[in-house]
């Protein structure tokens, strides 16, 4: 008889994983500088409002108004959107690794990730992600965002995927202090190299030249 697999399932972020993270700290540092803003009061704004917008609760546009459109500008919406828009580069490593990975492990690949509609939704069509993953339990589709706890029992129950033969990638601590709680295993990322090999020690080693 042929032996079950030990895991089926791959759990893995979007920011800091496969792509750059869209809208973080370093990003809106750069908004600042280049629209010549006041980046305390940018930041003020952007922690009382981060987590209806990346919830799904308001819009990009009342993210905005709120933030940034909170007095008359000298550029426009549409000109900060595409600043927003842009700052977003992929990990061409990771995306490889995962994509040969889901191939001769036949794994099962869902997204979970803190990230609202509109960048999201962008980052998935432009970095043509959803070729490449099966499902996307978004922060802003379900309306619970990391390390809350509940976001990865939607995972689980979305992706009918026991926690033991799970296996969860993050770039935060305490999203993986978060998974591990429901007894998924995880890796803490903080690079291709790294990655793979606890991967690897998992049993889900990458054998073709691309992974190397």
């Amino acid at each position: 008889m042929k032996r079950l697999k030990e895991f089926t399932t791959l759990f893995l972020d979007i920011g800091g994983v496969l792509l750059t993270d869209g809208w973080d700290h370093d990003a809106r540092k750069r908004a600042a500088a280049h629209f010549k803003l006041e980046f305390d009061e940018l930041e003020r704004r952007h922690q009382r409002t981060v987590e209806a917008y990346e919830e799904g609760k308001i819009t990009l546009d009342e993210y905005l108004g709120q933030v940034v459109f909170c007095r008359e500008r000298s550029f426009t919406w549409n000109q900060f959107r595409e600043f927003m828009f842009v700052q977003s580069r992929p990990d061409i490593n990771m995306i490889e690794l995962v994509r040969n990975l889901k191939i001769q492990h036949e794994l099962k690949i869902a997204a979970v990730n803190n990230e609202a509609r509109e960048l999201n939704s962008l980052r998935i069509r432009t970095f043509k992600l959803d070729g490449l993953v099966d499902c996307f339990i978004s922060s802003c589709f379900v309306h619970v965002r990391k390390p809350d706890a509940g976001i990865f029992q939607l995972a689980l129950d979305i992706t009918q995927a026991p926690a033991q033969r799970v296996v969860y990638i993050d770039g935060q601590p305490p999203c993986v202090q978060a998974a591990e709680s429901l007894g998924i295993r995880s890796i803490h990322h903080t690079d291709y190299k790294s990655t793979s090999g606890k991967l690897a020690a998992f049993g889900l080693d990458c054998r073709w030249p691309s992974c190397g």
